[in-house]
């Protein structure tokens, strides 16, 4: 009985070029497997052990954490599919071949994102703890996957990137090169205000806030004279782009503060109307048409704090 089991688990069937046992497929499953646990274990390894070198980039040690990984697992789906198909490298390549063709037809969005993270991986224009901007969303990089990278954002929340969309779309990398970044934030002032005041006053409203460098110092641009108001920039550099939300934050509540202080008024778009000549009846007629109106903007407006009220309700 012993030999006629043992017969049967050896006992080898061919499919065309594929010839496979319950043997075989048992060790080349093993071989996988195997192969598996130690790509995880190594990679995880060889990346703390790297991340405590200091001279060393996180990034660059995550890149070759993670090429050590696909490359033992490479390794051991080969030496699998050896062993349980006993297929050799050119069956092996006839097999990649007809994938190949059937990703390019069913599966190009997820071949395109698994060769977007080689090129993320490789060439390293987004690394493991940069500071990201694409489109409305901002976070830092957590992980590289082969097909998604995955980012966080200040309020904890995680962001599923296709690797395709970083290396196709515009991305802003505030840790990318130089750590320091500059963060602009404009300012509008009323025409009457004294530019001079205005200059002096945003230059003491960038000083001793955290995070933001002295050297270099913070500028003041006088951009242009716009439509209701003379329109400036302040510039700050700060070590920290990460953190550059709440240095805007920051310099706008201390801008208000000192604005406050020296009555420097911050104007918004009026309009006003000029009647040049008008009998007594127009004019009555014109002021009544115009209290109707903002009578019904105040209607209107109550209508929709009572609705918002409600709503809260």
């Amino acid at each position: 009985m012993l030999a006629r089991i043992w017969h049967y688990i050896n006992y080898p069937y061919s499919f065309g070029k594929i010839t496979v046992s319950v043997t075989t497929f048992a060790q080349g499953l093993f071989v996988l497997v195997v192969a598996l646990i130690a790509a995880r274990s190594l990679s995880s390894l060889l990346y703390h052990r790297l991340a405590k070198r200091r001279h060393i980039d996180p990034g660059l040690g995550y890149t070759i954490a993670r090429l050590v990984k696909y490359l033992l697992i490479i390794v051991g789906v080969l030496i699998s599919l050896n062993l349980a198909l006993s297929l050799d490298l050119t069956s092996i390549a006839v097999v990649f071949t007809a994938l190949s063709v059937g990703i390019g037809f069913g599966l190009q969005y997820i071949a395109a994102d698994i060769a977007s993270g080689l090129i993320l991986l490789f060439e390293r224009p987004i690394r493991v703890g940069d500071r990201i901007t694409i489109g409305e969303d901002e976070g830092d990089v957590r992980s590289i996957n082969l097909r998604t990278t995955l980012v966080v954002t200040n309020d904890r929340i995680a962001i599923i990137v296709p690797n395709s969309r970083l290396v196709s779309q515009r991305v802003i990398n505030w840790s990318y090169g130089d750590p320091r970044a500059r963060i602009s934030i404009p300012i509008g002032v009323a025409y009457n205000s004294d530019v001079e005041l205005v200059t002096e006053t945003l230059l003491e409203a960038a000083q001793g806030v955290a995070n933001v460098l002295t050297d270099p110092p913070p500028k003041i641009q006088f951009l242009k004279f716009g439509d209701y108001s003379l329109d400036f920039r302040l510039l700050v550099w700060t070590r920290d782009p990460n953190r550059h939300p709440q240095i805007k934050s920051d310099i706008n509540y201390r801008i208000d503060k000192l604005f406050r202080e020296r009555k420097i008024e911050i104007p918004y778009p009026t309009q006003h109307f000029l009647l040049k000549s008008a009998d007594g009846a127009q004019a009555e007629k014109l002021a009544a048409l115009i209290n109707e109106d903002k009578a019904a903007e105040r209607g209107s407006h109550s209508q929709r704090l009572a609705a918002d009220h409600d709503d809260s309700l």
